[in-house]
């Protein structure tokens, strides 16, 4: 791990980015305090009582100095409030291309698994170079998944997936903390990211023992917990195909249209009446607490591939 520093190495590309624009407020902090609080020094001493000062003529106002203290700073707050909105737009926006991680937070642990099938636990090892999407969920309480090199932190949050990623920029380890207090061995909720050349990371990705990708463990459990004698063509049971819906527009009973994004896929497995599906009866029990997050995941990432392109067998 990195020694200690003043700040934590910058070592993804929205690092130096985030730095710079600290590095402004605190700059912009320091200036309008001098603004204010030299002249008030410079004031109260040199027009002290007593002070061998020209008191004679003394000024009613200025229009311009009205204008400029008002305007100038407004200039300059909104400046930096369009710097701060465009890199959180940047920030919260994953790339389509980007590798593919679930991470399920519980305490005190982090466990995260790579598209390809490989698990770990407090570790996540990327290649350099990469972006790399993390869908994120937490089974008990809300933690905070929090990379100080990377300068990206993203609450993990019960019964909804939040995002985060980060594109890594130089070879090494860096810290992972859970940045939220979530009980009482908050502190020990630590690990680390490990950044690898490209190849020694395919290496990596190939050793030991992987398993089946998300999406074909997906697809099992779609058939274990018995989704699809219902939802792949049952005549017995009238239940909505899922096939390719992944990111479409989806009509409700209510009126509403929705898109079907891993959220509303979840909420469809643990409350089923909570969006009723145009054309559909209410009758689909709820699998909560008959199911895990990280099952549940896994079933989406299937679902999400169904959309793209079918497992391969």
């Amino acid at each position: 791990m990195d020694r200690f520093h003043l700040f934590p190495p910058e070592a993804s590309s929205s690092a130096q980015q985030v730095d710079w624009l600290y590095f402004g407020l605190t700059a912009m902090l320091i200036f309008f305090t001098a603004l204010v609080f030299l002249p008030i020094i410079f004031f109260a001493i040199r027009y002290r009582r007593g002070s061998n000062a020209d008191r004679s003529n003394p000024l009613e106002g200025s229009n311009l100095l009205e204008a400029g203290w008002t305007i100038f700073p407004l200039l300059v707050g909104l400046g930096f409030f369009s710097w701060g909105a465009i890199l959180y737009y940047q920030i919260e926006r994953p790339p389509s291309d980007a590798l593919q991680v679930q991470v399920v937070a519980k305490q005190w642990m982090w466990k995260l698994q790579h598209a390809e099938g490989k698990k770990e636990i407090n570790e996540l090892h990327v290649p350099l170079g990469r972006d790399v999407s993390l869908t994120m969920t937490s089974q008990d309480v809300i933690h905070s998944f929090f990379v100080p090199a990377f300068r990206v932190k993203q609450d993990v949050v019960p019964g909804r997936y939040t995002t985060e990623w980060f594109h890594p920029t130089r070879i090494g380890e860096y810290h992972l903390f859970c940045a939220e207090y979530c009980g009482t061995n908050h502190s020990r909720m630590i690990g680390r990211i490990v950044v690898m050349e490209p190849a020694e990371y395919q290496q990596w990705l190939a050793s030991g023992e992987s398993g089946e990708s998300i999406a074909l463990e997906g697809r099992r459990l779609f058939r274990d917990h018995g989704c699809s004698g219902c939802h792949e063509g049952s005549k017995a049971i009238h239940a909505p195909p899922l096939e390719g819906v992944y990111g479409k527009q989806v009509p409700l009973a209510s009126g509403e249209i929705v898109t079907a994004d891993d959220q509303y896929l979840r909420d469809s497995i643990l409350l089923p009446g909570k969006q009723i599906l145009a054309g559909y009866e209410n009758i689909m029990p709820s699998f909560t607490g008959h199911i895990s997050e990280a099952e549940i995941m896994k079933i989406i990432a299937y679902l999400k591939a169904t959309s793209e392109e079918p497992p391969a067998r």
